[in-house]
């Protein structure tokens, strides 16, 4: 595979797909997860590939979220495995997280893909994996209804990252917080979300680390008022209305030909 020129104006995005590629022959990213990743770049492209002020609002509450978890789960798919395994890792140890596999393209030969990707990262352990994913839950009619009776289905708090709407809506029907790492503001999972952070997903998890790092000297009355300060409907409407804002200055920059027929 070819090297990605250090002086290209897109040299980031290049490598996360390089990288996503890699792990495709390596099966632990589906076919489709290049689709949902590509779906994703789009957005981001728009935001500027960068994050901007209503992610950093949205990881401040989640990071005060999972501090206050009793027990906080991060959910782990193929493209999350591939793009942020080793801070996934890192995130769960600073949060007392478990770490499960749950994926819509269900094989064990992905599950132990994930598995071993997230053992080299540093994880002791990896729920989630064949027969451990012994539980179900009625509200998802799709293979991620099967979770670990020890981690998604006792958890209060959830980190879906690069997920779908339909196990984020049954979830959150089954009374979970549910935080998502969604690119797309307008998606179900960004909708129903308690919090939803629109951001990459290899910009995001390292803030979120970093964040959490900063409120664990609070106490819980004060991650309490954060979290009780936070409305999600709010912050996504100010992702929107970026969006928005990015796209109307563009359009203003772009010089449009005008061809006249006589």
């Amino acid at each position: 595979m070819m090297e990605v020129p250090s002086r290209h104006p897109r040299a980031g995005s290049l490598r996360i797909r390089k990288r996503l590629i890699k792990h495709l022959d390596k099966g632990v990213v589906a076919k489709a997860g290049l689709i949902a990743h590509g779906r994703g770049e789009a957005f981001d492209y728009i935001l500027g590939e960068k994050t901007n002020p209503p992610a950093l609002k949205a990881i401040k509450a989640a990071a005060a979220t999972m501090l206050l978890a009793r027990k906080p789960v991060i959910s782990v798919n193929g493209n999350a495995a591939a793009l942020a395994a080793e801070e996934i890792v890192k995130l769960s140890r600073v949060t007392n997280a478990k770490i499960e596999v749950n994926l819509f393209y269900r094989s064990l030969r992905r599950e132990l893909a994930i598995k071993r990707i997230l053992t080299k990262a540093g994880a002791d352990v990896i729920l989630g994996v064949g027969k451990d994913a012994s539980a179900q839950i009625p509200e998802i009619y799709s293979e991620r209804r099967r979770v670990d009776p020890r981690g998604i289905l006792n958890a209060d708090v959830i980190l879906v990252p690069l997920e779908d709407g339909d196990r984020t809506e049954g979830l959150r029907k089954i009374g979970k917080k549910v935080i998502s790492i969604d690119l797309n503001p307008f998606s179900r999972t960004a909708q129903k979300s308690s919090i939803t952070i629109v951001d990459n997903i290899v910009r995001a998890i390292p803030l979120l680390i970093e964040e959490v790092g900063r409120l664990k000297v609070l106490g819980r009355s004060k991650l309490k008022e954060i979290v009780l300060g936070y409305n999600n409907r709010e912050v996504l409407g100010e992702a929107i209305r970026l969006i928005n804002q990015r796209l109307m200055e563009a359009s203003t920059k772009v010089v449009v030909p005008l061809i006249f027929e006589r």
